[in-house]
């Protein structure tokens, strides 16, 4: 129980360091998953571009399947810190229970659903006649093992909460080092191709996932929280708490698969699968410049919650500064590499192919000209969701991509073509900001009056 009292006591910046750092390392490791597919892929001889398309084109169901795994993992996590928080353990081994009871169901029938209609998926999708059967022949294998990357993601985000993030951490890296080994040698040495990426990801993903529930299980393990047999029945109250603030992550992922199927369909009509494979690069980089914001989100989600449940509300106050900090400086580093070295991160994924390297840097520098505003934007979202503010958090969470977002994606392309469907994520930044820091601001005064009337004993 020591290793979750600290979080009401240890000092903000050491917390910040202990929880955010593995869990940067997580996020970005978990995102090489998909970026080492993409790089092996697009150097497959002779097929690379149509391939890397291909790859593009199933990305939005690969988000779909981490869209489950974030609505019970990041729910349950964030409810499990407030429990801790109020020192009821018991009640945080039930949601356990609960949460890999749901994730396993979950990643069944999508397992299920989406090998059976395939197909028809990947034509809606935006598959052209070259790229679809590089798409089949990768996500046929990605369903049949959602099971895996759901529990081993989903779950590990709970070792997190429970105070341990190097242990989350140690899981994920682990099960991304087998990935790296592997798939050259099913891609190449057997010959395999875009099935073998396949093949070597899901199988890490098994190791991934069996680390995590050796860890919950095992009676020698330094867990606090148990994977107990009396747990394992599903708890309508819990499901609906757990699905109540994990609706905010799981309503982005939904909408960024939405955003990727309406760009795929814009980017074949102004560009062809030349600027699909384009727009996958883009994102594989996109996520590596993310995936670090992504990681200070996670791991401020227990110190918040943990110090919100407790009533230390000026130590909640604390937490959020120093992470919008972190965040601003990791996304505005991001920001100039972007702009100074787009050609040579393209190339990295392509080789020599200098038609793909000059449509893909125009459109990386175009997507993420407003990069450096966007740590403020999604760790207030998610300020919000560890405070157990659902609806603040889903709308924050959504306005980036959905709600401005997809009227850009369909209005700016009938004016400038392929330029307007770069330019849609930049000007949805700027909007989805400003509506961020107001919503901030009235929550962080109220906070302030809470403090004035002596109610916080919170040391900041």
């Amino acid at each position: 129980m020591n290793q979750t009292k600290e979080l009401g006591t240890e000092s903000i910046v050491k917390l910040l360091f202990k929880f955010s750092v593995p869990a940067i390392t997580g996020m970005i490791v978990n995102a090489l998953y998909n970026i080492v597919d993409r790089m092996y892929i697009g150097h497959i001889k002779g097929v690379g571009s149509y391939a890397l398309s291909g790859l593009a084109i199933t990305f939005p169901i690969s988000i779909i399947i981490m869209a489950f795994a974030m609505l019970v993992g990041i729910g349950a996590s964030a409810v499990i810190s407030i429990r801790l928080g109020e020192k009821n353990i018991e009640a945080a081994d039930n949601i356990l229970g609960n949460s890999l009871i749901i994730i396993t169901i979950i990643s069944l029938i999508l397992s299920l659903f989406g090998v059976i209609f395939l197909n028809e998926l990947l034509i809606i999708f935006g598959a052209s006649e070259n790229s679809i059967p590089y798409a089949k022949a990768y996500i046929q294998v990605i369903l049949i093992g959602a099971v895996f990357q759901n529990i081993g993601f989903g779950i590990n985000n709970i070792i997190r909460a429970e105070g341990n993030p190097k242990m989350a951490m140690f899981t994920m890296v682990f099960g991304a080092i087998i990935n790296i080994i592997l798939d050259p040698i099913f891609i190449f040495v057997f010959n395999m191709g875009i099935q073998g990426a396949a093949i070597a990801t899901i199988i890490s993903q098994a190791v991934n996932t069996i680390l995590v529930l050796k860890y919950f299980i095992s009676n020698n393990s330094e867990s606090v929280l148990k994977i107990r047999k009396n747990n394992l029945k599903l708890n309508k109250n819990i499901v609906k708490e757990i699905f109540a603030i994990g609706m905010a992550p799981f309503s982005m992922q939904i909408a960024s698969s939405l955003v990727i199927i309406l760009y795929n369909k814009g980017l074949y009509t102004y560009g062809g699968d030349l600027a699909i494979a384009a727009m996958g690069i883009l994102n594989s980089i996109s996520m590596l410049i993310f995936m670090p914001i992504f990681g200070i989100s996670q791991g401020i989600q227990p110190i918040i919650g943990y110090n919100y449940g407790a009533k230390l509300y000026s130590r909640v106050l604390k937490v959020l500064k120093f992470a919008i900090l972190a965040g601003t400086c990791i996304a505005t580093m991001g920001f100039i590499t972007v702009q100074l070295f787009a050609k040579q991160l393209i190339g990295m994924f392509v080789g020599n192919n200098i038609d793909l390297i000059n449509l893909g840097a125009r459109g990386l520098k175009i997507d993420l000209m407003f990069l450096p505003i966007l740590g403020f934007q999604i760790l207030g979202a998610s300020y919000f969701q560890a405070i157990n503010e659902a609806k603040t958090s889903m709308l924050l969470s959504i306005l980036r991509q959905v709600i401005v977002l997809i009227p850009l994606i369909l209005v700016l392309p009938l004016f400038f073509k392929l330029d307007g469907l770069w330019l849609s994520q930049p000007s949805a930044d700027l909007i989805a900001t400003a509506l961020t820091a107001y919503f901030l601001y009235k929550s962080i005064e109220k906070f302030k009056s809470i403090k004035s009337n002596g109610t916080d004993h919170g040391s900041i």
